[in-house]
């Protein structure tokens, strides 16, 4: 039996996403870790909040299969470093 709250309040403390759909972002390079490439992904969807953070869905030009990923490990491809 499922039983729901009565005058529940609606969860106001789940993060919202930072990122839009078609966004281009890279992955954030990692202290002591040499990134590969400087790969630039475009944000293909949202993806519900795990662990705290927002997920996406992203994808290079340069492959042929798409990545999930947590918004702590991407940011804006126009940030300079």
């Amino acid at each position: 039996m499922i039983r729901f709250q009565q005058n529940a309040r609606p969860r106001t403390d789940t993060p919202s996403h930072q990122f839009a759909i078609g966004q281009t972002v890279r992955m954030k390079s990692r202290t002591g870790l040499v990134q590969k490439t400087a790969e630039l992904f475009q944000i293909k969807s949202r993806l519900p909040v795990k662990d705290g953070s927002p997920q996406y869905r992203i994808r290079s030009e340069q492959e042929t299969h798409e990545r999930v990923t947590t918004e702590d490990n991407i940011e804006p491809a126009d940030n300079t470093v």
